[in-house]
């Protein structure tokens, strides 16, 4: 450890490949080969090549076992020096701005002077796993000295073993998926499908321009054959959205549909930190600095809806820097569902939720909409699960330095009842 004053953090930028919808353009591509690609793009940008860093931190939520040390075989196939270290992290859909986080940590602590922080997820590339007997059944055979050994465990084969399980977005506590877990939230905070749907066109409409205008050309390298995120529907409206069926209630009652939830998605993102003299020295400027960041958990079983520990976690964090809700030039609030994104609104807005889980004398208030993922959000872009926090970040940080300064809050929700948060200003 090294102890000494903190540096400040500074945000150089982010590089990331377009979000696909799962099996279109990377149906044949793996988490690694995403990630290699989103790092050479980085790379490439901020001429690092033949640079040995500090450290890298990646990860991915849905792996394969060979994908056991993902991120330092992701250096090893870039253009960085072989001898910058790297490590694997996982906190859901946090992961890609938790590793930011920790990379940040580093920096401040003078442990190192740079680093990358990223992510990855592919629906595409999912790992089909087979029951637990026919494994066991594998194993023993392997472990056979004698051909008759080896041969005999195979007696034991039944047409059940080959029942593959496919993993899903369900969580373990609840056997709810994360869409069934958010529409209980919904009837529970009163999230209404004509507000859900008109959230998840202002996404898509803010997503259309924001490419149109030239954005994110800066922030993303063309890859398998795509240039564009591509589920981005700059058509659609209101009264498009509102024809959709409800996939995760079906009854009267369900709000939820595909359209104001995010699609399944493949990406990759990364994003690189440094001290400013690190900066400095390269001639790289710095588009922000991460400043704060707080992470949460609730008790979903019991007490709390699946995706609400953001509202908790920016809480916390707003206290510990002195700051109130409205305090911000720019909101990145990571859709996961349009009901989550909206009840985390209304959560700050409740007194009464305030009072009685937050511990505070009064609501923490509301926040300007026209403020709110002004480039899109992952409704519109996508939602590669651990790419999703590294695309935030390199997006608030680049809009902060588009503004010649200002204040960035950054709130996603995680499978788990987990939420992390920061603050990005300049």
């Amino acid at each position: 450890m090294h102890y000494r004053e903190p540096r400040r953090v500074a945000i150089i930028g982010g590089v990331r490949i377009p979000f696909c919808r799962a099996y279109t353009n990377y149906a044949e591509r793996s988490n690694q080969d995403m990630l290699t690609a989103a790092l050479n793009g980085l790379v490439d940008r901020f001429r690092l090549q033949g640079e040995r860093l500090g450290d890298v931190s990646l990860g991915a939520v849905i792996k394969h076992s060979r994908d056991w040390n993902l991120a330092r075989e992701c250096v090893l196939g870039s253009l960085l020096a072989p001898e910058t270290p790297a490590f694997d992290l996982q906190r859901a859909c946090g992961t890609g701005l938790e590793a930011a986080i920790l990379i940040g940590n580093k920096i401040a602590l003078g442990q190192i002077d740079s680093g990358i922080a990223g992510g990855a997820d592919t629906i595409s590339d999912t790992p089909v796993v087979y029951p637990h007997e026919y494994q066991q059944l594998l194993l023993n055979s392997a472990r056979g000295k004698t051909l008759g050994a080896r041969l005999r465990p195979w007696l034991g084969l039944r047409p059940s073993m080959f029942k593959p399980s496919v993993p899903g977005v369900v969580e373990p506590r609840t056997g709810l998926s994360m869409g069934q877990s958010t529409e209980l939230t919904a009837k529970q905070w009163h999230i209404g499908r004509e507000e859900q749907d008109e959230l998840a066109w202002h996404s898509h409409i803010n997503a259309a321009r924001a490419w149109d205008a030239g954005f994110y050309d800066d922030l993303v390298v063309p890859y398998a054959g795509a240039t564009r995120d591509n589920n981005i529907r700059a058509d659609t409206s209101v009264e498009k959205l509102a024809k959709l069926k409800p996939v995760f209630d079906p009854g009267p009652q369900g709000t939820m549909t595909a359209g104001n939830s995010t699609p399944l998605t493949d990406g990759a993102g990364t994003v690189l930190l440094a001290s400013e003299e690190w900066a400095a020295e390269r001639g790289l400027p710095v588009l922000a600095y991460l400043r704060y960041g707080k992470v949460a958990a609730v008790d979903f079983i019991y007490k709390e809806g699946l995706l609400l520990a953001p509202a908790y976690a920016v809480a916390d964090m707003l206290k510990d820097a002195q700051l109130g809700l409205g305090d911000f030039d720019f909101y990145e609030i990571h859709e996961a569902f349009a009901a989550q994104t909206l009840a985390t609104l209304k959560a700050w807005e409740s007194t009464e939720f305030c009072r009685d889980k937050l511990g505070r004398a009064d609501a923490l208030g509301s926040i300007d909409r026209s403020r709110l993922n002004i480039n899109g959000g992952s409704l519109a872009i996508g939602h590669p699960f651990a790419a999703t926090g590294a695309r935030i970040l390199a997006t608030l940080a680049k809009q902060i330095n588009a503004a010649n300064g200002g204040r960035g809050l950054i709130s996603i929700c995680t499978a788990g009842g987990m939420g992390v948060t920061a603050i990005v200003e300049k």
